[in-house]
């Protein structure tokens, strides 16, 4: 059977995968990143979660999105990795540059003469800023969270019933969320329009959303990437147009995935494992970044 028609993308952007969490939709996403074909790749924070890292949870698919992104800059394909707080380690490593990769700590690209700012966006948490002890304890809680909502839709599928998403719908439930995601939304709003940006475009809170936002100091074009564990979203520029990706089970059911090279499976494993331990080894505390 031939292979399906790879879709093709000017620019493809990804956020809060969380790799080597529980929560991590690996194998989802890999259905969606085999079946697209991106001139620029922007991975936009909490690709790897080094908060909870461990050797002893690393499943084949997750190694597999590695797979897939070091195989595209090893191939020609541009892919920025900009840091967020769960991957904070790297920041110290902003401007470390191998073939077609290279680690950020923010962006600004001109998209068709469209100043573009892109960032994870952590550094409008006020709780990341002063409390990080306390946002780690929370990440754990989310983590469990996340375990038990998989239970609960194992039961839930075997039972004819559909699935259902615990943290989010807690998340936008609270009151005090859905305050601090718009205040999210404004502050970064206000500093692109501050700065003259067209776009701006962040990760983070997990909550993906395109829209234009308009204060009176102008206006700008807010879009957010979502997630990889709850949402299962991205952001797509194609001929000069921003689009809302959301995966959808149903498209992949007959879809093939690409053919592993074991050879070059190994030896980007060995990539992975000396660039992980290069990272790991500092314990540095990254310097804040100045966006004005």
């Amino acid at each position: 059977m031939p292979k399906t028609k790879k879709r093709k993308i000017d620019l493809l952007v990804l956020s809060d995968i969380h790799l080597g969490t529980y929560g991590c939709q690996s194998k989802e996403l890999m259905n969606y990143l085999n079946s697209i074909k991106p001139k620029v790749v922007v991975l936009n924070g909490d690709i790897i979660d080094m908060w909870q890292f461990s050797k002893r949870y690393w499943p084949k698919s997750h190694m597999q999105v590695v797979h897939k992104i070091i195989n595209w800059f090893t191939k020609g394909v541009k892919v920025y990795y900009i840091t967020g707080n769960h991957d904070e380690m790297l920041r110290k490593f902003a401007g470390f540059k191998m073939g077609k990769l290279s680690i950020e700590n923010k962006l600004v690209l001109d998209l068709d003469g469209k100043k573009t700012w892109i960032f994870h966006g952590d550094v409008f948490d006020v709780t990341m800023k002063h409390s990080k002890w306390l946002t780690r304890l929370g990440s754990h809680g989310y983590d469990l969270l996340i375990l038990i909502n998989a239970f609960c839709n194992w039961v839930s599928l075997r039972m004819g019933k559909g699935k259902i998403s615990l943290s989010k719908n807690i998340k936008n439930s609270v009151k005090k969320a859905v305050k601090f995601i718009n205040d999210f939304e404004k502050t970064a709003a206000d500093i692109a329009i501050s700065n003259g940006y067209d776009y701006v475009l962040c990760g983070h809170i997990h909550h993906p959303e395109m829209k234009t936002i308009i204060t009176e100091n102008g206006q700008v074009n807010y879009l957010n990437s979502g997630d990889w564990i709850e949402n299962l979203t991205a952001l797509e520029y194609n001929n000069k147009e921003w689009k809302l990706y959301k995966y959808d089970a149903s498209d992949f059911k007959e879809s093939e995935k690409d053919a592993d090279d074991t050879l070059v499976l190994m030896e980007h494993e060995q990539i992975f494992e000396q660039m992980l331990g290069t990272f790991l080894k500092s314990k540095d505390i990254a310097t804040p970044i100045n966006f004005k």
